[in-house]
């Protein structure tokens, strides 16, 4: 571990960090909003001092279609910066990316200091749909697996924090879901043929997903696996998880006062000189 890493640690011990749970909580009604709002909360807190303290913060959201990875990614950013939170979920790679060293496409998306990134899938899609769909060869394959260590030893060694999460669904609940988005107009974009080829093979990524942590579960970066069968769970023990990862201080500044607006002649021009959108709903 770096001195700086050590540094951070020693410094947040204590004072106002996330605590970890030691008794599971029944979400009954209302408790998943009241405890989404307060995890919420300590993410700002979080936010804060990941910019005070020049910290670097990548989290790797993987897991089968439908596993609710965008779900908790969303609750994740709801309330942070966009600026110092960022959300990256690229597409797929062109004919030059292939051409590219395989992590080429994914550096210049790690944070500097004072940000934190968020991974809508990641490196390991060479471990997932490109080992599954034949996108990649064996060679390309075995390459990654022995490289990807190593590199994620590079990111943790230049005081990157790298949090790497696997959204576990069973293929019942994958099922629901599939056809619950089938039937909503708005998700229906969700399902697109590579998803429903997955859905078929769902064995085979299994086998995937099993050989992939034999190489990439490593002391420096482990796999933390999300139980995703309910949502709302996975939502919120993820986030607990990640917060409890990052020992953190509350540097909520003190009660803002607004300040008087200045005296001014100013003159609103006519509102007629201005193109107003169409009023098609009024308040009630």
């Amino acid at each position: 571990m770096s001195k700086n890493r050590k540094k951070h640690e020693k410094d947040s011990e204590g004072n106002g960090k996330h605590k970890k749970s030691s008794e599971a909580v029944a979400l009954k009604d209302g408790i998943y909003a009241k405890e989404l709002g307060r995890l919420q909360i300590e993410l700002v807190k979080l936010q804060e001092w990941v910019r005070h303290k020049g910290l670097k913060i990548v989290a790797i959201f993987e897991g089968r279609d439908a596993a609710g990875k965008g779900g908790v990614i969303k609750r994740i950013t709801e309330s942070l910066n966009p600026r110092i939170c960022k959300v990256v979920a690229l597409g797929t790679p062109t004919e030059r990316d292939k051409t590219q060293w395989y992590f080429q496409r994914y550096v210049p998306h790690l944070p500097a200091a004072g940000e934190m990134v968020l991974f809508d899938r990641s490196w390991y899609n060479r471990a997932g749909v490109e080992r599954v769909m034949g996108f990649c060869s064996e060679a390309e394959y075995m390459e990654f697996m022995h490289s990807c260590p190593e590199f994620e030893r590079m990111l943790v060694r230049s005081d990157i924090i790298l949090l790497k999460y696997w959204f576990s669904v069973s293929d019942e609940e994958q099922e629901k879901r599939f056809q619950a988005r089938i039937k909503d107009p708005t998700k229906r974009w969700k399902l697109s043929p590579m998803d429903l080829e997955s859905r078929r093979r769902w064995v085979d990524y299994s086998r995937a997903k099993d050989e992939m942590f034999s190489y990439t579960d490593i002391k420096q970066a482990p796999w933390y696996v999300v139980n995703a069968d309910d949502k709302k769970c996975a939502r919120l023990n993820c986030i607990h998880h990640l917060l409890s990862m990052i020992p953190y201080k509350d540097l909520t500044p003190e009660q803002i006062k607004l300040p008087e607006r200045e005296k001014s002649n100013y003159v609103r021009p006519p509102i007629s000189d201005q193109t107003f959108v169409p009023q098609v709903y009024k308040a009630g």
